[in-house]
Formats: structure tokens, sequence, C-alpha cells
């Protein structure tokens, strides 16, 4: 289950091996973030066929000023065949809801897979960005839990590698009347708190995850896994930002 990128790979390698690689469709694979947006080529297998790209999300994400940044993306990075989008926030049926750290805007289903496919006039399918890291990060075995912790903090749960969907542990209260896993752990916790008591409390919400979940494996990603600084147990690991993308063929998998 698990799509490891090839580290340390030249882009003139990964124009080779695009060009050596077993047929199949190339997917573009996008992870909007609340600070950037990123984007790269997929194989058929989920192996990385360019370098990354990234563009800055705009200063005021609406979906208009979002959709021109991905627009640059494509640009940058040539012909494919589909789409897998990740976002920060709720998703049902290519529709978005409650874009927690972007804009209002996204809020009510905004159709963004609808208006990706009538841009683009390829197949997009579009998921919640912990649920596409996920994919990209676990082994298919017993229960796994995800935790993105960036601008906001995502959280998504698979059993023997399906997901689980619908997870917005993020905005679950936790600890204070009217506080959230997010005000602790997110970008507003450690701004608020600082480093030293942000760790804390991303070891308490460690030991609370397992309690509520009985997790075998937890996975840690988002910017913010480079500023932890306790021993990580046995069974949690942390990983690249690059997971974000590499599990963009995954959502197409496990969707039919």
């Amino acid at each position: 289950m698990r799509l490891m990128a090839t580290k340390g790979s030249t882009a003139h390698n990964l124009s080779a091996h695009a060009a050596t690689s077993s047929a199949g469709p190339l997917t573009l694979s996008i992870d909007i973030g609340g600070s950037g947006l990123k984007a790269l080529l997929l194989d058929a297998h989920g192996a990385p066929v360019t370098e990354r790209q990234r563009v800055p999300t705009p200063a005021v994400p609406t979906p208009a000023s979002v959709l021109e940044g991905l627009d640059e993306l494509r640009r940058m990075l040539g012909s494919f065949d589909r789409v897998s989008v990740g976002f920060p926030g709720v998703v049902k049926h290519g529709c978005t809801f409650l874009g927690f750290n972007l804009h209002p805007q996204w809020a009510g289903g905004f159709p963004l897979q609808e208006e990706l496919e009538k841009r683009w006039h390829k197949p997009v399918r579009v998921g919640n960005d912990a649920d596409v890291a996920g994919y990209g990060a676990i082994e298919g075995k017993g229960v796994e839990l995800v935790l993105t912790l960036g601008t906001g903090m995502g959280a998504a749960l698979f059993t023997n590698g399906h997901l689980v969907p619908g997870l917005e542990l993020g905005h679950h209260p936790w600890r204070k009347k009217g506080m959230t896993y997010e005000d602790y752990i997110g970008r507003r916790g450690l701004d608020k708190f600082g480093k030293a008591r942000w760790n804390d409390f991303l070891m308490a919400a460690i030991k609370q995850t397992e309690a509520l979940f009985n997790w075998d494996h937890l996975y840690l990603g988002g910017g913010n896994t480079k500023k932890i600084h306790f021993a990580m147990p046995e069974n949690v690991s942390i990983i690249s930002n690059e997971k974000g993308l590499l599990g963009g063929v995954m959502l197409w998998r496990d969707q039919g």
C-alpha cells in the first residue's frame, strides 16, 4: 500500500522514468494547503514522474483565486490523463464544505470537482487532504491513523487499508470548553503557546487518540512535524510532505 518517492531523483531521471514506465494513466496529483499549492505527476503505480511544483496559496484564498493558482501548476507540469486533489476540509461527492483555513466561499458545497473537469476537460476526483496523504503513507494493516500538522490539523483513519470517511478530528472539542484539537496543535496553537507547550499538547493528543481509536500505527505529517522535539514511540512515524501528493493514485483505486 505504501507509495514511496525516489529520493534524490533529478528532473532528467524522472522524465526518463515517465517515458519508460508501464502503460497507464498519468495522474496530476494536487495538494491544496493553507500556505502552498503543490502538484506533481504520478504514473499508474503511484511513482512520481516529475519534480514537485509549488506556488503560494493566494493571500485571499477564494475558490476563484485558488483555481487560478492551480491553472499555473497545470501549465508547469504538462499533459496528464486524470486529476486527484487533496483539499483541507470536508469533501462530499466532489464538493467542498467548511474550508476551515482557506475562505468562507469554500463552504456550503462548492463544486470543485465539477469546476476542474469543466476547466481542464479531464476526469477529476477530490478528497480530504489528510485522506490522500494517508493513502500515500499507510501499510494497510490493522487500524492506522494519520494526523497532518500544518495550518490546521487533518486526520484520516484506515482499517486494513480502507478509509473510514468523514473524520474531522481537528475540530472536535478537546481539553477546555470551546477549544478543539486544532486550537492546540494546529498553527494557532503553535503561535499561541510556543514550541515547548505545543510539543506537550501533541504528546497528549497522541495518547488521547490511541485511547480513542486503539490504532496500531500513527503517522504524523505536515510542515510542523519538523518542530517535534520528543522521541516518537515505536508505533508512531513521521512522514514526508510528499505523501500528500503520492496518495493521489489511491484516491482512484479505493473508489473504483
